[in-house]
């Protein structure tokens, strides 16, 4: 059924009866462009989102039922219950307005939040790699529309149902569709044309590729058919919304024991009420205010115990009404609300910095983090590879110079010169030039070279097949044969735009522009010279390689074509060069080839092997293992690519360190590649011979050699490394054991199939959003949308403003909860007449000030800016939480302040001028002996309003004065309270309104004296007025000891960094005289390498 509005989706037969050629043209698409930015906008009008009917959403009932079992709703029932039950009709019905209000304006905010949250969250959900105008975008799964061409690879969940057009070794997990485990293998040659659609199963339609089915294994390209309710997996969507339940919940005794069942229905009942309560869903710090809640509400109950054995349990009217205002000025009613705002706030600002929260609990977590293992190429890099250097065995080293465009093939020049010959003496020069353990590095050229790079510059860039470009020899066309063909990216020029349009990885684009720049491209070689592809082996993390095979015409002419990690081809490999040039592999001619991959890795650049080996006759019915395809290889050359770090990853590192946190690199690179942009980046610094000796050798470790290690030896290192390359999957899962045995928080990105389990097991799991599998994206906690790691920084920084912010507005709403209880119990002993307590407020003002005065300044302080110490400090103890030792005594502190403030001017209005007059019976009515009790609450009344307003400017930061809080400003100002106080102009007007409002409360006749149980004052505002003095002066006094005397001040943060701290190991501190940028003449650098430039460690 098609979605009211909606065209259907049709055909004239099933997409898997039919050509692929027939439906691109069906659909007006165009397999080597995609469709149109436009056309996707009218389709998406057309077809409607690509999502099942009541898939996610946010439910109006349960966040009304939220709602509604609030503790603090529980409360003001119970209160409503007893002014109904002491036939006082106006507080009751003033209670059940405000009930019904605060229900109404709780479920209006947490619903909007919901659903901004849910849509938040919908950015994270599995997305799509789609080719749109000649350009793959990675697009959220709801936005595919019929018509796009879609890439999907192994790992990714299959966005909508596709009738593929390409599969290398492709397969599917389609068990949600067919029950079956195995995988399916898909198969683009089977014919399938005759076949009836009812008589073929989902499962035997081997061209098809189904939503929600998840690739385990190639890689492969489809158009889109069908989307959303059309899709096979729409068709059984009622199989899709089963919920899951937890553990030991089932009721079979099969399953548990003759105990099951009984067992089973406790723990559900325990679910259900927990749920309904808040105390088992939610994330934790959602669960631990929960709990705080019901605490509160036994503490009222408390209370109100107290208030009755005050009155000898004689519970008449009067006391129940006393008893009404004990419980309600305990519980701070707006906290839960205030607290999903600010979340929601926190999450927007998060997509703003291009972070997508997945789990709630990630915002909470990422203040604490200590430790960030982070990925190399893509993250702390651009992601935007060239191809710098190639070295031929016997031939030489081609450079490339003044290449400015990663896709461009046309741009820069390729030139030839000879290649250090290590065998003759030049190993000891080349290693003394390129000393890691020098002072420092930068590169320059000399006055002559710089001036021929001016020359290139002004001239159009030469074309690497121009008159100048060197020669094609037999030793390199077999090299740029074999980098094009075991290839998956492609480089095609859009002559309509005139640009390149590059798809694929960038470390396989940087090896295809390389041929380009030869005219030798893989759709040059397979439809000039009839190269065909037969098999594919993909790359694999653990092996580190990839490997193809092709033939040339008859498949008993075939070759295979192999890349990878330098020290693992070299190990597959008896021959090194071709031709002339040809020899055995000896264990001199691989250290020769090491020497020369090391010269690379050490200029910070990428090495590949690239190799090959003639295979003869292959049978594409029959699968050769892996282990057979990949021996007896001959090693055509080396391939150095260089990926140059972020402009602001430098920055972000060095913010990190500021901030305590230290950052490890976790790469696949070489140790020397790794070490060379650790290094330019401040990970590590350049000089490690100021360090201890066994601190220096413990910063960067192969993971072949940390994996080796056991758990003890790596426990006893002075420090984890901070550079791990040649890093696998298990690598990372063992660094995070690592760093939780030193009592670290971690934040670990990932973005491969393989990193789910390390993604999982860190303390924040950060995926990334454009070159992440799905998988991986599942497994994570937040997830980057542009795999940048100044993301992650800036992540950080955010989940700390708002865990501060947290900690303020609890501390704004608690503390004014405390000096209300002081106030009221301390009220039990003014008795009147017939011997009843007086209460110093009435029900009706503890609750205008607790839902009105204490709210809106509470969502102020959770929309307050970062402080400027905020990435300046460690990080907060995660076990902690928002109740740490500073908050309680804060809260006990200013409580107790405000409410002897309020106490005081209560006692000196009552007996001062008024001569003891307490009234008779002035908790119900008004009367003329009443008037000094009403003119007393009038004035507390005014006051703790006041203090309460006055208290969210004072809790912009915790330990400045409110006077300066930030001592840093540029702008000269001598005295910047008006300008920090209006900042924020949210909690501005919130205090300013709050504080105006006092008056018509206080003066407009029936509803003073009637509702609030005050009346208008005169001469009692100076007392009101003068305690905001006294108070501001008190917490001001507080504030200068805890900075005098170093109370509650921010201390180190574990063991490791206490550890650490003492070996003087900082990071970000490194600075380069001259950066290595995509524009350096490569050439030069090689013939000119000089050390200079300074550290700070």
């Amino acid at each position: 059924m098609p979605s009211k509005g909606h065209t259907p989706q049709e055909y004239p037969k099933h997409p898997f009866l039919l050509s692929s050629e027939h439906v691109i043209t069906h659909l007006h698409s165009n397999d080597e462009t995609g469709i149109s930015p436009n056309k996707a906008q009218e389709a998406q009008k057309m077809y409607g989102p690509n999502k099942l009917e009541g898939e996610g959403g946010v439910k109006w009932y349960s966040v009304l039922l939220k709602q509604v079992s609030n503790a603090m709703i529980l409360v003001l029932v119970l209160a409503m219950a007893l002014s109904y039950g002491v036939t006082d009709y106006i507080e009751g019905g003033v209670i059940t307005a405000v009930i019904i209000l605060n229900v109404a304006i709780g479920f209006y905010q947490e619903f909007q939040a919901e659903k901004k949250m849910d849509s938040l969250r919908a950015l994270s959900s599995p997305s799509a790699a789609v080719l749109r105008d000649g350009h793959i975008e990675t697009i959220p799964s709801a936005e595919v529309v019929p018509g796009d061409i879609v890439q999907v690879k192994t790992g990714d969940t299959i966005p909508a149902d596709l009738r593929l057009i390409e599969a290398m070794n492709l397969e599917c997990d389609e068990k949600i569709l067919t029950g079956e485990a195995i995988p399916v293998a898909k198969d683009l040659k089977i014919d399938l044309s005759g076949n009836n659609e009812l008589e073929t199963g989902v499962g035997d339609r081997l061209n098809m590729a189904y939503s929600s089915s998840t690739v385990t294994k190639g890689r492969g390209r489809g158009v889109v058919v069908f989307t959303g309710m059309y899709t096979e997996i729409g068709r059984i969507a009622a199989s899709m919304q089963g919920k899951k339940r937890k553990p030991n919940r089932s009721l079979s005794r099969r399953k548990g024991g003759p105990m099951q069942p009984a067992k089973g229905v406790l723990l559900r009942t325990w679910d259900g009420i927990g749920a309904f309560l808040g105390l088992t869903v939610g994330t934790p710090l959602q669960r631990k205010l929960s709990k705080l809640a019901y605490v509160l509400f036994g503490c009222a109950l408390l209370l109100a115990i107290i208030v009755f054995g005050v009155n000898k349990f004689n519970v008449t009217n009067e006391v129940a009404i006393y008893a009404i205002s004990t419980g309600i000025a305990i519980i701070p009613e707006s906290l839960v609300a205030v607290l999903t705002i600010t979340m929601v706030v926190g999450m927007t600002q998060m997509r703003k910095r291009r972070v997508v929260i997945r789990q709630l609990s990630a915002l909470e977590a990422l203040g604490g983090v200590t430790n960030i293992c982070s990925d190399k190429t893509g993250t702390l890099t651009l992601g935007q590879m060239i191809t710098r250097k190639a070295w031929l065995p016997g031939v030489g080293m081609y450079s490339v110079d003044n290449a400015e465009e990663a896709a461009d093939p046309t741009k820069g020049s390729v030139s030839l010169g000879p290649a250090p010959d290590f065998a003759k003496g030049g190993q000891e020069k080349e290693k003394k030039a390129f000393d890691r353990d020098a002072p420092a590095v930068s590169w320059h050229a000399s006055v002559e070279k710089n001036t021929m790079a001016e020359k290139d510059e002004t001239r159009s860039p030469t074309s690497s097949n121009s008159a100048e470009a060197p020669e094609i020899t037999a030793e390199l066309q077999q090299f740029l044969q074999s980098t094009a063909l075991c290839n998956l990216a492609s480089v095609r020029l859009d002559k309509e735009k005139k640009e390149w349009q590059t798809i694929g990885d960038p470390t396989e684009i940087a090896l295809q522009v390389f041929a380009h720049r030869f005219q030798l491209g893989k759709k040059t070689l397979q439809e000039q010279q009839g190269w065909t592809q037969l098999a594919e082996y993909p790359f694999d993390s653990s092996i580190k390689r990839m490997s193809v095979i092709y033939s040339q015409g008859e498949k008993d002419n075939t070759y295979i074509f192999c890349k990878g990690a330098v020290e693992r081809i070299v190990d597959l490999c008896t021959i090194i060069g071709t031709g002339p040039n040809q020899r055995t592999v000896t264990p001199e001619v691989k250290d020769e080839v090491l020497e020369q991959m090391t010269r690379l890795a050490q200029q910070g650049l990428r090495v590949m092997a690239i190799a090959q080996r003639q295979y003869g006759a292959y049978d594409d019915q029959v699968e050769v293992p892996r282990e057979e395809v990949e021996k007896d290889l001959t090693l055509l050359g080396l391939a150095g690519l260089y990926d140059p770090p972020r402009l602001e990853t430098k920055d972000a590192v060095r913010e990190c360190a500021t901030a305590g946190i230290k950052v490890h690199m976790l790469t696949g690179d070489h140790p020397s590649t790794a070490e060379a942009i650790a290094k330019e980046v401040g990970i590590i610094p350049t000089n490690r011979a100021s360090l201890p000796h066994s601190v220096a050798t413990s910063l960067v470790k192969a993971a072949s050699e940390f994996d080796a290690m056991t758990d003890e030896e790596i426990d006893a290192l002075p420090t984890l490394p901070l550079v791990i390359a040649r890093c696998a999957p298990s690598t990372k899962t063992r660094m995070i054991s690592a760093l939780h045995r030193r009592r670290a928080f971690c934040a670990m990105t990932g973005d491969g199939v393989n990193d789910a389990p390390s993604l999982q097991a860190a303390d924040v799991g950060i995926a990334m959003g454009l070159g992440g599998s799905d998988v991986a994206k599942g497994a994570s906690d937040i997830v980057l949308t542009d795999d940048n790691f100044a993301s992650i920084v800036n992540a950080i920084e955010e989940g700390r403003r708002m865990f501060d912010n947290i900690q303020k507005f609890i501390l704004h709403l608690l503390t004014s909860n405390i000096a209300e209880v002081i106030l009221l119990i301390v009220g039990l002993g003014f008795q009147d007449e017939a011997g009843f307590s007086v209460f110093p407020l009435s029900p009706l003002q503890i609750l205008w000030i607790n839902m009105l005065t204490s709210s809106f300044p509470a969502f102020g302080l959770g929309r307050e800016k970062a402080s400027y110490d905020i990435m300046r400090r460690p990080p907060h103890r995660s076990k902690h939480g928002v109740f740490t030792a500073q908050i309680i005594v804060d809260m006990l502190v200013y409580g107790t302040i405000m409410g002897t403030c309020t106490l005081l001017t209560f006692v000196i209005i009552v007996y001062g001028p008024g001569n003891a007059d307490l009234g008779v019976d002035c908790n119900r009515y008004y009367s003329g002996s009443c008037d000094t009790v009403f003119r007393a609450r009038a004035a507390v009344f005014a006051e703790l309003t006041w203090l309460i307003l006055i208290s969210a400017w004072e809790f912009k930061n915790l330990r400045r004065s409110m006077f300066s809080l930030d001592p840093e400003r540029s702008d000269g100002s001598t005295f910047p309270f008006f300008k920090d106080i209006y900042e924020n102009r949210f909690l501005f007007y919130a205090v300013a309104i709050g504080a105006v409002s006092v008056f018509p409360a206080v003066y407009i006749p029936g509803l003073n004296t009637q509702v609030f149980k005050h009346m208008g004052i005169t001469w009692e505002w100076g007392l009101s007025l003068g305690s905001v003095v006294v108070f501001v002066a008190g917490m001001e006094a507080w504030k200068a000891c805890k900075r005098r005397f170093g109370w509650f001040a921010v201390g180190g943060i574990g063991e490791v960094e206490g550890r650490e701290r003492t070996l003087g190991l900082r990071q970000g501190f490194i600075s380069f005289s001259r950066a290595v940028s995509m524009r350096k003449s490569e050439s030069d650098l090689d013939r000119d390498v000089v050390l200079q430039a300074g550290e700070k460690v």
